[in-house]
């Protein structure tokens, strides 16, 4: 039952799992602050601490979740904190910790805000050693073990209390209206499959799951507890289903102790290789469509739009493409957003002149624009076309803004 084993065998062993949901059943996790919130939530999000504490990044962060949200956006989600048992050495941290956490959070906590469990260790699975496939030292081996099964009690106990599940770390901070910005990319997704979605890249901070798959992801990090980090064992459950990784920027999360604004990593200036512009999209106020492909602040306009319509990025020479940003509408008016649309990435085996023969999804539009980073570059195919694909009818002007692309 190892994942070194074969992606065929690890597939089969994932749908026995499935079909024996017993085991997790046994597993008594405690409430030891607050209660769960008596109606279905939109958002769990779900944080496992350990002691010792370092420093205040438990509080900076519980207090960063909340002070980042609006009273509207706190309804809509529950904060629940996985703590470990108490400390070997008799410190009494988790009664301590217990004792703060209440006061700090008194209103969240009555709120139905926040809730903190533990496991007990006597309630913790009897787990059967496997074999070690890593050449970790032991101790190392024992951390991520027990990470491993603390995540997956924390998911365990999450399971049907909202819609979906986000995983968060200790030591980050949020960006103002991150529940916002989730709910707009789900609902943006919500028609197309995914496993998981990322909103930073922070290891564990900032993934999203469907609040139905913590059974199964329970079960498999409980499955291969001892294999390696949580983070590679989520990136092989998503492989399962999801083979390339959806990830929106900039992040919403970063580490607690950095400049308090939110971006992706610094990637530079775009830089828009030559190409020629090729659209469907019938232009208004004598606009052309390359300024939307320009570095400058012109913009294209464009008449009433049909679901079909497109906007397609030619390059003249096709290149390593590692970000691209989109960005409909103008300033003053949100109807001339371009409300429904994916941005695809072309590759062409032909040598066609004006478009491509192979196009992949690269991400749904989200309130008119996308900011993604293009983490697959299909086995070292390099990208010759970006198409901006209109997928309903549009009857107002249309505003392109601009087309903006990363590559070397």
């Amino acid at each position: 039952m190892q994942l070194n084993s074969g992606r065929a065998h690890h597939l089969e062993t994932f749908k026995d799992m499935q079909r024996n949901s017993e085991p997790l059943k046994q597993v008594n996790s405690q409430i030891l602050i607050g209660a769960p919130p008596g109606e279905k939530k939109l958002l769990t999000i779900g944080i496992s601490a350990v002691p010792p504490l370092q420093g205040s990044n438990l509080v900076s962060t519980l207090q960063s979740l909340f002070s980042a949200s609006s009273s509207l956006e706190r309804k809509h989600f529950t904060v629940l904190l996985h703590v470990a048992g108490p400390d070997p050495k008799g410190s009494g941290w988790l009664a301590q910790m217990t004792d703060n956490l209440s006061a700090l959070f008194k209103p969240h906590v009555q709120a139905r805000e926040l809730v903190v469990i533990t496991t007990p260790p006597t309630s913790s699975l009897p787990l059967k050693d496997l074999k070690k496939t890593v050449g970790d030292p032991p101790a190392h081996i024992a951390f991520h073990s027990r990470q491993n099964r603390d995540y997956a009690f924390l998911m365990n106990f999450a399971t049907q209390r909202s819609d979906y599940f986000l995983m968060v770390e200790d030591g980050v901070n949020c960006a103002p209206g991150f529940v916002t910005q989730i709910a707009t990319a789900v609902s943006a997704w919500a028609h197309r499959p995914w496993v998981t979605l990322e909103f930073s890249q922070l290891g564990l901070t900032g993934k999203l799951f469907h609040a139905g798959d913590l059974p199964r992801i329970a079960h498999f990090l409980l499955l291969f507890h001892q294999e390696m980090p949580c983070a590679q064992l989520l990136s092989h459950f998503q492989g399962l289903v999801q083979s390339t990784p959806v990830q929106f920027l900039p992040s919403l999360f970063q580490r607690s102790g950095s400049p308090s604004y939110f971006e992706e990593d610094n990637v530079g200036s775009p830089s828009n290789p030559a190409a020629s512009i090729h659209t469907s999209l019938e232009a208004a106020n004598n606009s052309v469509p390359s300024s939307a492909y320009s570095l400058d602040e012109n913009v294209f306009y464009a008449k009433s739009v049909e679901a079909g319509s497109h906007l397609t990025v030619v390059l003249d020479t096709p290149a390593q493409v590692f970000r691209v940003q989109v960005q409909t509408g103008s300033n003053l008016r949100d109807e001339n957003r371009l409300k429904e649309g994916y941005v695809e990435l072309g590759y062409d085996s032909s040598n066609r002149v004006s478009d491509c023969d192979d196009y992949v999804l690269l991400g749904p539009l989200v309130a008119g624009s996308l900011d993604k980073r293009v983490l697959s570059h299909r086995a070292g195919r390099k990208v010759k076309c970006v198409r901006v694909l209109v997928t309903d009818r549009m009857p107002s002007a249309v505003v392109l803004r601009h087309i903006r692309l990363w590559a070397e």
